[in-house]
């Protein structure tokens, strides 16, 4: 190994950053809210009676509120989700307003009913850095039927400043029997 490579080594070691993830059985998870409704089951979640989905520990998303047809999620907005050009990926921000209004959602089902996301729009304000702190994401229910639901969500940064608001439409199905 040259000096040169050495030094090349170390430095890129510097730079290097890490991150350790662990996440429940999704299965179990699943498991877990059978036989619940969605706000119950979004309680559970919110009390930590029933561990987070896998995307959500992920990703760092924290469930923080569930109330009938509206949901609020947190994410720090860590350094770990940015993409190239140094601010917090768009899609991230995506999969958290995707995830609040389908929360939402689903926090308006009864046992045995469930949701998928048929489209989603989102709308980005303002970039979202290291510097925007924690970010709020608040989605709520427009109309909930039988066959379809919409839903909006905002998402703002820790001073409060919108960065981004989304909409979306839902699938409602019933479960197949198991």
């Amino acid at each position: 190994m040259t000096a040169a490579s050495a030094h090349a080594d170390r430095a890129e070691a510097e730079r290097s950053r890490h991150r350790s993830v662990t996440w429940s059985d999704p299965r179990a998870i699943a498991a877990a809210a059978q036989g619940r409704d969605g706000l119950a089951f979004l309680r559970a979640l919110v009390a930590g009676e029933v561990p987070p989905p896998p995307i959500v520990s992920l990703l760092g998303i924290a469930l923080a509120a569930a109330e009938t047809g509206c949901v609020t999620m947190r994410l720090p907005a860590g350094e770990h989700l940015y993409n190239p050009i140094g601010t917090v990926h768009g899609g991230v921000l995506a999969t958290l307003l995707d995830s609040v209004m389908g929360c939402a959602v689903h926090s308006t089902l009864p046992a045995g009913r469930g949701y998928t996301t048929l489209e989603i729009k989102v709308n980005y304000l303002r970039a979202v850095t290291e510097a925007s702190g924690t970010v709020t994401a608040v989605g709520r229910i427009i109309h909930a039927g039988r066959r379809q639901a919409v839903a909006e969500a905002s998402l703002t940064d820790a001073a409060g400043r919108l960065c981004a608001t989304a909409s979306t439409t839902c699938l409602v199905f019933d479960h197949p029997a198991r």
